[in-house]
């Protein structure tokens, strides 16, 4: 029986060329997996029938849009996660669900194996990796471009040669990935960090140096997940769509960035997201408003190692799965409201309200109605600074 190698496809340049590597190497038939996780761009009817096209045997696409936005967007919005406390995981957050569908559709297939098109210098290929470890560990792995040494301009020549209906050429090598969480560019002139990225790079956000009038828009929240806009009860999906219009056309989400990946290099990497940015900074306020002091400093702690494990293609760990319950119950009673001002590529919280607000206006005033006893200020210092004030006495005696 001929072998079957199910390939995780996008329809880019990569996967395209390793639908004919795998049939040329191995010998195995081919079936082409795209997950719709809310890229848009192009019809996916188009992407199946270039899989066919570049010689696969099946072409199945996913509609995994709600699944995406429910069980991978909605734990990093209540994680707050941002790796390098910049980077809303994009692509991160991406894979482990189409890894899913990939075990998946081999079990239904019968395939023998699973296929990537990640180079071996990134990330993608890791998270691919140990995600099928972990869902499906008796699963071969195949790495075409990886395995094949195949460079970038090796991959577009193969491309042009065998007539493959690939939309890259050596005049535009940028490459993309994108879904509802935002969209990442690299290669070309962006591997130069000090060159200023081309505005053509740029597709989900206006310049944001143009002078345009603001946008306010209202956030609801409730435990930690954003369910309405301006009033309106969304969907997580049509929430984050509309945000990223919204906030794309004020130039909100450009990030521009150094990475530190998980394979030890730098990276120059640029990112547009605007509705991760918008609502990240939405809710970090909210919780300000909300989580009690302690829960707070301990939760950002826990929000780091969380985006830390998810870029690192550890999503399918015992530790992520521990440190969601805990994100999900710190998460009780971050219900409210958040008011935020989009303009010229920032959004700016400039109002907040929750009914269960810790901010007690009677404390906080300096005003009349001040019900704050300024006289127990003096007790609560002493016994504050007591440790500090017993250290520094026995420094002193100590000195010679």
């Amino acid at each position: 029986m001929t072998e079957r190698v199910v390939l995780a496809y996008s329809g880019g340049l990569d996967t395209s060329v390793a639908i004919g590597w795998i049939g040329a190497e191995t010998g195995a038939e081919v079936i082409a997996l795209a997950v719709d996780v809310g890229q848009g761009g192009e019809d996916l009817e188009a992407i199946r029938q270039r899989a066919f096209t570049c010689g696969a045997v099946e072409s199945i696409v996913v509609d995994a849009r709600e699944e995406y936005a429910a069980d991978f967007v909605a734990p990093a919005i209540r994680s707050n996660a941002l790796y390098m406390d910049r980077y809303p995981l994009i692509s991160s957050l991406s894979r482990p669900i189409i890894v899913k569908h990939l075990v998946e559709a081999a079990r239904q297939h019968g395939a023998d194996a699973i296929a990537h098109g990640c180079t071996g210098k990134g990330n993608d290929q890791v998270r691919f990796e140990v995600g099928v470890m972990a869902l499906a560990p008796g699963l071969r792995v195949l790495a075409p471009v990886r395995d094949s040494g195949m460079t970038r301009d090796k991959a577009i020549a193969f491309a042009e040669e065998r007539g493959l209906p690939i939309d890259v050429s050596k005049k535009s090598p940028y490459s993309i990935d994108q879904n509802l969480w935002g969209r990442t560019a690299e290669c070309g002139i962006l591997e130069d960090p000090w060159a200023q990225p081309p505005e053509d790079v740029f597709v989900y956000t206006a310049d944001p140096t143009v002078a345009r009038p603001a946008d306010e828009v209202t956030i609801s929240f409730t435990d930690g997940l954003p369910t309405g806009l301006d009033g309106r009860p969304l969907s997580l999906v049509e929430l984050v769509a509309e945000l990223n219009r919204r906030g794309g056309a004020q130039g909100v989400g450009r990030i521009d960035m150094i990475e530190d990946r998980l394979v030890g290099i730098k990276s120059r990497e640029i990112y547009e997201c605007p509705a991760a940015i918008t609502l990240l900074t939405a809710h970090r306020d909210l919780e300000d408003l909300t989580l009690e002091r302690d829960i707070a400093r301990f939760k950002r702690g826990v929000d780091q190692r969380w985006a830390e494990i998810v870029y690192d293609g550890l999503w399918y760990s015992p530790l992520r799965a521990a440190l969601d319950a805990f994100e999900e119950s710190s998460s009780v009673g971050v219900t409210g409201d958040v008011r935020i001002r989009l303009a010229g590529g920032v959004a700016q919280v400039v109002g907040r309200r929750s009914p269960g607000s810790l901010y007690d206006h009677a404390l906080a005033t300096y005003d009349a109605g001040d019900q704050f006893d300024q006289s127990d200020a003096r007790g609560f210092i002493e016994l504050w600074g007591l440790p500090t004030k017993v250290w520094a006495a026995r420094e002193q005696r100590l000195q010679p």
